[in-house]
């Protein structure tokens, strides 16, 4: 994965998000506090967010050139996006959401729907209605859904916030199992040091819409003695 942020500014208000920089890792996590500008960076990647400047490419190919009038829409940039609540549709059961990513796909080569269901463990779930299911389920079923929709690239707008620790440490490892075995390049916004080094990522740091760290994991985030962790000083 290459995705370039060249000089790339998002204005909502008195709010402005502002980068420059290349994403290139299996997964990057992009950390920082409420209202560091993390979702706002997902939503204009994903194209629901029009910068005002700035350039962003995936692989080379443009997606949006602020200076050039180019802007490519988010059901042509082959990005599967999860925000925060899953966004599953209500009307349909699982089945039927998963089913609503493969029609959403395109020519890139799909997973296939027992396997994605497999490596979700979501497979004893499909003839449920949605509005039955846990908190865990309800993610696990919307990244299906995004993982059959044969992207590219997937966007997961802090997938494990709000679970219990038991559940999130049930559910991590099948992100992990995207990057490995679907070979997907994955950005995703998480406030949980834990587990942005559980998955060995690369992380942008955000504070007031600006990069404060950038760096690996494990060489960003120490240790404190406790179940948290601090940034490493120097």
């Amino acid at each position: 994965m290459n995705i370039v942020l060249s000089d790339l500014r998002v204005t909502s208000g008195d709010f402005s998000l502002t980068i420059d920089t290349a994403l290139t890792g299996s997964v990057t996590a992009v950390f920082g506090p409420s209202g560091s500008g993390k979702t706002t960076l997902l939503e204009t990647i994903a194209g629901l967010r029009r910068p005002a400047s700035g350039r962003i490419t995936l692989n080379g190919e443009v997606l949006t050139d602020v200076s050039s009038g180019q802007f490519s829409p988010p059901e042509r940039r082959g990005i599967g996006y999860v925000p925060q609540d899953g966004a599953l549709f209500p009307h349909l059961n699982v089945r039927g959401n998963l089913n609503y990513g493969r029609r959403a796909g395109n020519s890139r080569s799909s997973p296939g729907f027992e396997r994605a269901c497999a490596v979700l463990e979501i497979a004893s779930l499909v003839d449920r209605p949605v509005q039955g299911l846990s908190g865990g389920e309800k993610r696990r079923v919307a990244l299906g859904r995004a993982l059959l929709s044969s992207p590219r690239l997937l966007l997961l707008d802090e997938p494990l916030a709000e679970l219990d620790i038991p559940l999130r440490e049930r559910l991590l490892p099948h992100l992990g199992r995207l990057r490995d075995e679907f070979g997907l390049p994955i950005i995703y916004v998480s406030h949980a040091p834990e587990e942005i080094v559980a998955l060995d990522s690369d992380v942008v740091a955000l504070e007031s819409g600006r990069v404060t760290h950038r760096g690996r994991a494990s060489d960003l985030f120490a240790p404190t003695g406790s179940p948290r962790l601090e940034w490493r000083k120097g």
